[in-house]
């Protein structure tokens, strides 16, 4: 392993620039140290090699925050965000996929920030699906350029993104819309439209509401119990290890123990999660 990344950087919290300036610092690491940092992390679970993994990405991190600077939220979190999504993806990342970090990495990244976003953008969520989601940031970013969206142009941001129209209005209006207090207070004006906290039913302890949560949560649980047990053997072991044990198997331990590769234990991963994901939509 090159010398090079032998590190103990200090990243600053009080400045943007200061931290933008610190993680462009960081040498940047070879296909090779990459792989070797990767394969480290993955089979002898070196944290060492993975903070390193993850210094070196750091500015990529902060290049991909800049372009989310128009939501009226602080940098220094969305890069947070971006920052949680790395590590996500480090967690993740097989060097044998011949696949450069950056590019794995990218995705989770981006949908770190997404969401927290979503969550922080506005106190009553303007996205929860993904294919609002996928409008919801489409859309911001034509009406930056458009302004108010005519007829034709909502028909070509819906053409563009495969929406129906009526579901970009909406998104749009969603957009134009203000938050509304809580439980804001009023005065003596009684033509004030009461806050959402003076006529929404608080159910939570509803006996009701609370037996039909917990019958959900037993349906849920049997519907997976019975489609975990339709697996075949070697299918039911790879979910149950990689899933729901207490310690989690890497694709490699059951590479090792199916004497296959690591790529197969993760197709047979990914048929076996189509099938449950089949079993449960039925349910």
């Amino acid at each position: 392993m090159a010398k090079s990344l032998d590190l103990q950087v200090g990243l600053p919290m009080g400045s943007i620039e200061a931290y933008a300036a610190a993680v462009n610092r960081i040498p940047m690491l070879t296909a090779d140290e990459e792989r070797e940092l990767a394969q480290l992390w993955r089979r002898e679970n070196d944290l060492e090699a993975a903070r390193r993994l993850v210094l070196s990405h750091l500015r990529f991190v902060a290049h991909i925050a800049r372009g989310y600077s128009g939501y009226g939220l602080a940098h220094a979190d969305i890069i947070q965000e971006g920052n949680i999504g790395l590590m996500k993806a480090v967690k993740r990342f097989d060097p044998d996929m011949n696949v450069r970090l950056v590019s794995f990495a990218v995705h989770w990244i981006r949908a770190e920030i997404h969401e927290f976003i979503l969550r922080n953008w506005r106190i009553v969520k303007v996205a929860t699906t993904k294919a609002q989601r996928k409008l919801f940031f489409n859309l911001r970013s034509a009406k930056k350029r458009l302004g108010w969206l005519s007829h034709a142009e909502v028909e070509a941001v819906a053409k563009d993104l495969g929406v129906p129209t009526a579901a970009v209005l909406e998104m749009e209006e969603r957009l134009a819309g203000h938050d509304v207090a809580f439980d804001a207070g009023t005065d003596d004006d009684d033509d004030d439209m009461p806050a959402p906290a003076a006529y929404l039913p608080d159910l939570r302890m509803d006996p009701a509401t609370q037996l039909e949560a917990s019958d959900w949560e037993d349906h849920n649980t049997q519907a997976l119990e019975h489609a975990i047990d339709n697996l075949d053997p070697r299918s039911r072991d790879i979910i149950l290890s990689r899933w729901l044990a207490d310690e989690k198997a890497t694709l490699q331990e059951l590479a090792d123990k199916y004497e296959v590769s690591a790529e197969r234990i993760r197709q047979l991963e990914k048929n076996a999660m189509k099938k449950l994901k089949g079993v449960l939509l039925e349910a």
